[in-house]
C-alpha cells in the first residue's frame, strides 16, 4: 500500500514562486480606519506568493496569498481574466486568497470609504494597485513555468492562538466561545522528499501590530520563520474563517513574532509527522499528514445573497447628527445612492470555489470575512479531518454572519455593513444559501453533475 500512495503522488507537478509587493515609497496602511499618516517605516516586507498544482490528467491549478488586506471584485477580475488570456487557467482553478493583514499597503477599491485621502495619496494608492496586479499576474506565469514532479501531502495541526473577540465586544462573557484552531498544511516536496513548498492556514485576524509600520503580522511572521528553517522552500499562509477571531492579548511588542513563531512550530510538527512517516494519534498536535493523490477536481459559482429592507432615507437622515470621520462618510455614501432613484443593491454575488484532492481532500474557499461556524459546519459535514475550510478569497466585501451571529448581532452580525458600502445586514437566510452552493460544488468535484445549470458556473 506504501508503494502505491507513492506512486499515484509522483503524478503531480507543482511550482511555487513568490515577489515582494511592498510599496516602493511610503503610503497609506489598510486595516485601520483611525489611521492618520501614511506607513512609518518598514519592519518586515509583505509578499505574494503562488501554488501551481497539475495532477498530471487535468488542466493546472494555483492558489495565490497575499499578505494583503483583501481583494476587491474589480482586482479579482482583472487578475483572473489576464490569467485566462495569457495562461489559459480557468476561473474555477485559479484562488486568491489575502491574509486579511492590517499592517499591510491599502489597495485599489478595497474599503474605499475608510480613509478621506489627499488627491496625492489616492494617486499614489492608484499606482500601486496597478502595479500590485501586474505583479501578482507574473508571479502566476512563474509558478505555472515552475512545474516540476513533486510529492503532495496533507495533514493538520493545533494552534491556540485565536480567541472568539465577540465575547469581548458585544455581549461579553456570556457568549459561545467558539474559535477554529486547526493549522491544515499542504506541502509539497521533490521526488526525492526535499519540501519545496509549503501551504498551510489558521482562522484569526491578523491584528496583533498596530505601529504604522509596514508588516504581514503573525501570518507573515510565521512565513518568514519557515522559509529560515527551510531556505530552498516557499511557505504560503491561507486565511480561515477568522471573521470573529482576534489573537489575544494584541498590541504589545514582540507579539507578532510571538504568534507567528507559535504557528510556525504547529507547522513543524505537522512537516516532522510527514518526515517520520509514522502513524500519530491521539496527541494533541493534530493528524497524520498523508500523501494525497489526484485527480484535482475544481468548481466555482457565484451565490447570490439577499440583504434586508435597507434603512429609509429619513432613518439614514437620522444617524448623520454628531457623526465624523469614516461613521459620518458611511452614511453619506448610502444617501448618495438615493439621490435620484434607489441604486442600492439588493443582493450579493458572492463567489465560492470548492477544490476536490482525489479521496484525501477538500478545499472550500469562501470569500469575505466569514465567522467560524462556517468552518465548523463543512468540516463537520465534509470530515474533520480532511476538510480545509478557507475565508477572505476572491471579492473581499464585509463579514459574513452565520445565522448565530446573524442573532446574536452587534459588529459582524449587523452594524458592520454600512462602512463596506453596503446597504445594511443580509437576510437571515445567508448561511443556508452559502451552505446549499458549496453543497452543489462539493457533489459536482466528487464527480455529480448539478441539478440545474447555472450562468456563472465555471469548472
Amino acid at each position: 500500500m506504501k508503494k502505491h500512495t507513492k506512486r499515484k503522488s509522483m503524478f503531480w507537478k507543482a511550482g511555487a514562486a513568490r515577489a515582494d509587493i511592498s510599496p516602493r515609497e511610503p503610503m497609506w496602511l489598510a486595516g485601520w480606519a483611525n489611521r492618520t499618516k501614511p506607513m512609518q517605516g518598514v519592519s518586515q516586507p509583505v509578499w505574494a506568493k503562488a501554488l501551481a498544482l497539475n495532477d498530471g490528467i487535468g488542466q493546472t491549478a494555483v492558489l495565490v496569498t497575499s499578505d494583503l488586506l483583501g481583494f476587491s471584485r474589480t482586482m479579482t477580475a482583472a487578475i483572473a481574466q489576464r490569467a485566462q488570456k495569457r495562461f489559459g487557467l480557468d476561473r474555477a482553478r485559479l484562488i486568491l486568497n489575502a491574509s486579511h493583514n492590517h499592517s499591510g499597503p491599502l489597495t485599489g477599491d478595497v474599503l474605499p470609504l475608510y480613509f478621506d485621502l489627499p488627491r496625492r495619496e489616492r494617486a499614489l494608492r492608484d499606482r500601486y494597485t496597478t502595479w500590485l496586479l501586474d505583479s501578482i499576474v507574473e508571479l502566476i506565469g512563474r509558478a505555472i513555468a515552475n512545474l516540476a514532479p513533486a510529492r503532495v501531502a496533507f495533514g493538520q495541526g493545533l494552534a491556540g492562538i485565536a480567541v472568539n473577540r465577540r465575547r469581548s465586544r458585544e455581549g461579553g462573557r456570556s457568549l459561545p466561545v467558539v474559535v477554529d484552531q486547526d493549522v491544515p498544511v499542504l506541502s509539497v516536496s521533490s521526488v526525492e522528499g526535499k519540501l519545496r513548498a509549503v501551504a498551510f492556514g489558521y482562522a484569526c485576524h491578523p491584528t496583533c501590530v498596530n505601529d504604522d509600520t509596514l508588516n504581514g503580522d503573525y501570518p507573515g511572521w510565521a512565513q518568514q520563520h519557515l522559509e529560515e528553517a527551510h531556505p530552498d522552500a516557499i511557505a504560503l499562509f491561507m486565511q480561515g474563517c477568522g471573521g470573529d477571531a482576534n489573537p489575544l492579548p494584541r498590541f504589545r511588542s514582540g507579539l507578532g513574532e510571538c504568534y507567528g513563531r507559535i504557528l510556525a512550530a504547529a507547522v513543524e510538527q505537522v512537516l516532522e509527522s510527514q518526515a517520520r512517516d509514522q502513524q500519530v494519534s491521539g496527541q494533541a498536535q493534530g493528524g497524520t499528514p498523508q500523501e494525497i493523490s489526484g485527480p484535482l477536481r475544481a468548481a466555482f459559482a457565484e451565490a447570490e445573497i439577499p440583504y434586508e429592507p435597507a434603512p429609509t432615507r429619513e432613518e439614514l437622515l437620522s444617524l448623520l447628527p454628531g457623526r465624523e470621520g469614516l461613521l459620518r462618510r458611511q452614511v453619506e455614501f448610502q444617501l448618495s445612492l438615493l439621490k435620484s432613484s434607489d441604486r442600492r443593491p439588493r443582493s450579493l454575488r458572492y463567489p465560492i470555489h470548492v477544490w476536490q484532492f482525489g479521496e484525501s481532500l477538500k478545499l472550500v474557499a469562501l470569500s469575505s470575512e466569514t465567522v467560524v461556524d462556517y468552518a465548523t459546519r463543512f468540516k463537520q459535514a465534509y470530515g474533520w479531518d480532511n476538510t480545509w475550510v478557507s475565508g477572505y478569497n476572491d471579492d473581499y466585501w464585509c463579514y459574513i454572519p452565520s445565522l448565530r451571529v446573524w442573532r446574536e448581532g452587534g459588529y459582524e452580525g449587523h452594524t458592520g455593513m454600512l462602512e463596506c458600502g453596503l446597504p445594511g445586514p443580509f437576510a437571515p437566510s445567508v448561511e443556508e444559501i452559502i451552505a446549499a452552493q458549496v453543497d452543489e460544488l462539493a457533489q459536482e468535484t466528487n464527480g455529480q453533475p448539478r441539478p440545474f445549470p447555472r450562468p456563472s458556473r465555471h469548472s
